[in-house]
């Protein structure tokens, strides 16, 4: 028989335990679902990955609900070009969004006859394949996959649309303290081009970097509750892949 004493000690346990994961979560690693296809080919719809939250220091929208605890950052590392990385929107400092750091403060982000350029030299890329299915919402196009270089050491694979890709842009300017980023998916990316809706974001804003996906299925075979159809919906050559 259940006792007052059994009630008591079970939700001090429960109790412990949302303590400790919100620590967890708030300090370390945060899971997170890739719910759009503006990183492919790198990151796909349904894939769970690892975001590490002391890799860029704190700031508040580091804790659940962004809480007014302190101003700024502690404990800050700066970022690197092209690091995966995890941000609330400046638009609403609520909503997270991952996409891929291309510009620090001060730099100039240009887009010319389609070829990316930071501070006024263009970022080398090498063409893999002339055609390459990938999605933009449910709608699939054809894309020219690169690998490109964003600096010395960091190559990455972007894809653009072979009709109607993005072409010409005026020069970013990325102010003091504030990054500009790109989807990998190029011309299906609501990201820093779009100034209304994301823009240049404040260092404040910054969640933490992807590190590594731990768990992918294909929602196109509907709910990973459908056990019966894990054999095709489970992606098994995702899980542990490290983000490049």
């Amino acid at each position: 028989m259940f006792t007052k004493k059994f009630f008591i000690e079970n939700t001090k346990t429960l109790f412990y335990a949302l303590i400790i994961a919100i620590i967890i979560r708030s300090i370390f690693i945060q899971p997170f679902y890739i719910p759009s296809s503006s990183m492919e080919p790198n990151l796909l719809v349904g894939d769970r990955l690892f975001v590490t939250k002391y890799s860029y220091g704190y700031s508040k929208h580091s804790f659940p609900f962004s809480p007014p605890f302190f101003q700024g950052r502690i404990l800050q590392n700066k970022p690197k070009r092209g690091d995966v990385v995890v941000f609330k929107t400046p638009a609403d400092n609520r909503t997270d969004y991952i996409k891929r750091l291309i510009g620090l403060p001060g730099d100039q982000i240009q887009f010319i006859d389609s070829n990316l350029y930071v501070n006024n030299s263009e970022i080398l890329k090498s063409k893999l394949k002339n055609k390459k299915k990938i999605f933009c919402g449910e709608n699939e196009f054809d894309t020219f996959l690169f690998e490109e270089s964003i600096s010395e050491k960091k190559k990455h694979l972007t894809v653009y649309s072979k009709k109607n890709s993005y072409q010409n842009s005026d020069p970013f300017i990325v102010p003091d303290k504030h990054y500009f980023f790109l989807g990998d998916n190029r011309d299906c990316s609501k990201d820093s081009r779009f100034l209304t809706s994301v823009g240049y974001v404040h260092e404040d804003n910054l969640v933490g970097k992807a590190q590594f996906i731990f768990f992918s299925s294909d929602k196109s075979f509907g709910s990973i509750l459908y056990f019966w159809k894990w054999n095709k919906s489970i992606r098994l050559d995702r899980f542990f892949k490290k983000i490049k």
